[in-house]
């Protein structure tokens, strides 16, 4: 019998190697620690498949923090 593949099977896969390479690269909000669960960057969650709001807050309060024009002009 041939094995049936749902999209939640295949989103599955696809999202846990997302996370691990935005993991291992340290991108978006796994360059900050979770104030949540308390991991540091470039480490997973401990909630399996999610990152937790509050790292992403605090990835997003990190990026609005950093001044972009003056770092261009200084070029």
């Amino acid at each position: 019998m041939q094995k049936l593949y749902t999209a939640s099977t295949i989103n599955d896969f696809v999202l846990d190697e997302l996370y691990e390479t935005l993991r291992l690269y340290q991108h978006g909000a796994f360059s900050v620690a979770c104030p949540e669960c308390h991991v540091g960057p470039g480490e997973l969650c401990l909630a399996r498949r999610a990152v937790h709001r509050a790292r992403r807050r605090a990835y997003r309060a990190k990026l609005e923090a950093v001044e972009l024009v003056p770092l261009l002009a200084a070029a």
